[in-house]
């Protein structure tokens, strides 16, 4: 029998509600117990100096040790990660906001950050040896699951709202997926993949609803403090759909801490939604109980459009413990947004990254976030497959 020395720290998973133990050594959705999103837990006290790092290649891969696959043979990439953090010269002059700067997940493969959490999902569907995924998307990580499948060999099954732009279809295609639309939002093709699942065999990497998307969307935290030589930003804009990315990143800046990576000060995070769909606004103004039984309208940003985020405690839980808040955003003030971005900045972000610029004005306005402090937008896609949306 083979010995393997294991990439990776991984220890356990944990329920998120009760902290009750599940086996990360066999395949899991979500916990039993509770119903809730599974969190993966790694002996931290094993992982090496983060000098380590010096010499890794500049992928996600390079946090391995925090990430969940046994075998290196496992791991299933494009070349994710470690993209830049740009300073908007000319938005810092223009707003006297003298520490603005994005972080731009548009140059991942696919076009935006649902690589990574892709790249960690179907790495552990590869390992448990899985022959088919399905996920319900709002567009990217349809494309970006397709991409992985292709890679790994493995069946894809995407299921996406009808009227998602044509581009997002057009991709899962030409990566060999196979696809299904759907009318109405990702809720409705979450419920369009639990009748599937009782006729097929397959994975199911809906947002939360396993335990390793969570997993490679946290290494946007690690690199956000590598990039910065070990410190973070006083303030990070996140775009909050499923809230995979911002659970995550909460998640790295703990993990960073208790490995003494990283000092006390932690950022403050604000989700920003849609105003068409923002179930988490509603929730924090205490204008219903939780997200379960919220109706969302579509929105341009397609990856805000989720109207029952499956994770909503979580969320919750890292705006009040990071002392930040959720805010919503209209349709046409993303698009001014994204507008100007590309006049005074040469980028076309996506829709749910110009959700981030109309919001920090706002909170900038109200005195919320202070000119001078160190703020990140953190823009999750490219702006080239919203074109026909927003032009």
């Amino acid at each position: 029998m083979k010995t393997v020395q294991p990439l990776t720290a991984l220890h356990q998973l944990v329920c998120s509600q009760c902290e009750q133990p599940y086996s990360a050594f066999e395949q899991q959705t979500f916990s039993s117990c509770c119903n809730k999103p599974l969190v993966a837990q790694y002996n931290l006290a094993e992982v090496p100096s983060k000098t380590v790092l010096y010499n890794r290649p500049a992928t996600m891969w390079r946090y391995k040790e925090v990430l969940p696959v046994l075998e290196e043979e496992n791991i299933v990439s494009l070349g994710e990660g470690m993209t830049p953090i740009l300073e908007l010269k000319r938005l810092q002059a223009v707003y006297e906001l003298p520490n603005l700067v994005l972080k731009d997940e548009s140059k991942n493969p696919t076009g935006s950050f649902k690589a990574r959490g892709l790249s960690a999902a179907v790495s552990k569907a590869k390992e448990f040896g899985v022959n088919t995924c399905i996920v319900p998307t709002a567009g990217n990580a349809g494309g970006a699951l397709a991409a992985y499948c292709a890679k790994a060999g493995l069946k894809a099954i995407v299921v996406m709202p009808r009227h998602t732009p044509q581009v997002f279809k057009d991709e899962c295609e030409l990566y060999g997926a196979e696809l299904i639309l759907v009318d109405g939002l990702i809720s409705d093709c979450a419920k369009k993949v639990a009748q599937l699942k009782e006729n097929i065999s397959c994975f199911d990497i809906s947002t939360m609803k396993e335990p390793y998307r969570l997993e490679g969307k946290k290494t946007m935290g690690y690199e956000i403090a590598e990039q910065n030589n070990w410190t973070l930003p006083d303030v990070i804009l996140y775009p909050t759909g499923g809230g995979t990315g911002l659970i995550g990143m909460w998640k790295a800046f703990k993990e960073m801490q208790q490995m003494g990576w990283i000092g006390d000060k932690l950022p403050r995070l604000y989700a920003i939604q849609a105003e068409n769909c923002q179930p988490v606004v509603q929730t924090w103004k205490g204008l219903q109980p939780n997200a379960k039984g919220y109706v969302g309208k579509p929105s341009l940003a397609n990856g805000l459009a989720v109207p029952n985020p499956f994770a909503e405690d979580m969320m919750l839980k890292a705006l009040r413990e990071s002392k930040g808040q959720p805010l919503a955003v209209s349709d046409s003030a993303m698009v001014a947004a994204v507008k100007e971005i590309a006049r005074k900045e040469g980028l076309i972000i996506a829709p749910e990254g110009g959700a981030l610029w109309s919001a920090l004005l706002q909170l900038v306005h109200e005195g919320i976030v202070q000119r001078a402090e160190k703020i990140l937008l953190l823009n999750t896609g490219s702006g080239y497959k919203y074109l026909e949306n927003i032009l």
